[in-house]
């Protein structure tokens, strides 16, 4: 029991530090480089978290 509670913190941590970092990486483009993706950082935003986390 003990064994499965570490795994799922473990998991927890590594889906958060995922996110974290596609977040960053994120809010560091410009309106230039979004524009040139025809993307909106909103969305994006959204997108991720709902890949990640469902």
């Amino acid at each position: 029991m003990f064994d499965n509670l570490v795994s799922r913190a473990r998991a927890s941590i590594a889906k958060r530090r995922h996110y974290n970092r596609l977040v960053a990486e994120i809010e560091n483009l410009s309106s230039r480089d979004l524009a040139d993706l025809r993307a909106d950082r909103s969305e994006m935003l959204y997108q991720i978290h709902k890949q990640i986390y469902g």
